[in-house]
């Protein structure tokens, strides 16, 4: 599942072409655990893919001169594409031997890891299935944290949960560029707590036009080209993590 945010002002997510569309490209694997007995539950799976990204973003490992440092700036130097696949059993295991980080939820785990070049995939990662990522929800999740960053999915789109974890993983990007050092550090240091909430649909137009980050589609997978996810965090947040 390929996807490219887009935020106003930003090069790396804009819509129109691009020199970034020339460079090499790459991607960011995200694997999600479902096993046939005890599949997550789909928001919390989507908070956790959101947060793994986040874990990468400020893991020592891929800033400066980190080992995988180079990796991320590569990938952020083209379109930034990331992609869920799904793993249980022996496959998870051998993805877990793999370098990256897992991150768990609830009910979900999530491993991420440094990016690829779109077609150099490791192996044990490229043999795993996109499709069949559709999660349940076993209970309504309860209302948004308001003090923390919420991502909020377009209510007009229909998406796979693979397909919205690479978007709220998108987001929860969106939402780490708009933040200082200082901020950054806050939000690490609390866990990187955020919600994922579809957003109801009086509400998303206002969203959109409220000068919030936007992730926008590109159109690759799944759905049309068009806004995806409004992340109400950023600069909004930072405050409250500070007083926290």
């Amino acid at each position: 599942m390929s996807d490219v945010p887009d935020s106003p002002g930003a090069a790396p997510f804009r819509t129109e072409r691009t020199p970034r569309d020339e460079a090499p490209q790459f991607v960011l694997p995200l694997v999600v655990r479902i096993e046939r007995g005890a599949p997550p539950a789909r928001t919390d799976a989507l908070e956790t893919a959101a947060r793994a990204v986040l874990v990468l973003l400020a893991d020592e490992r891929a800033l400066g001169d980190g080992e995988w440092a180079q990796a991320v700036r590569d990938w952020q130097d083209a379109r930034i594409r990331k992609v869920v696949r799904r793993a249980r059993g022996a496959e998870w295991r051998r993805a877990e031997a793999l370098p990256g980080i897992t991150v768990t939820g609830k009910s979900a785990e999530v491993r991420v890891f440094p990016p690829v070049p779109l077609d150099g995939w490791p192996k044990d990662l490229a043999r795993l299935q996109v499709s069949g990522t559709e999660l349940d929800e076993p209970e309504p999740p309860a209302g948004p944290d308001p003090a923390y960053p919420v991502l909020w999915l377009n209510p007009g789109v229909d998406m796979s949960a693979g397909k919205s974890m690479a978007q709220a993983g998108h987001g929860a990007q969106l939402a780490w560029w708009e933040l200082s050092d200082a901020e950054r550090a806050d939000w690490r240091d609390a866990g990187f707590p955020l919600s994922v909430r579809t957003a109801d649909p009086a509400d998303w137009r206002e969203l959109t036009v409220s000068e919030l980050p936007l992730v926008r589609d590109a159109g690759f997978t799944e759905i049309a080209p068009g806004l995806t996810v409004a992340a109400e965090g950023g600069t909004r947040f930072a405050p409250r993590l500070r007083r926290r």
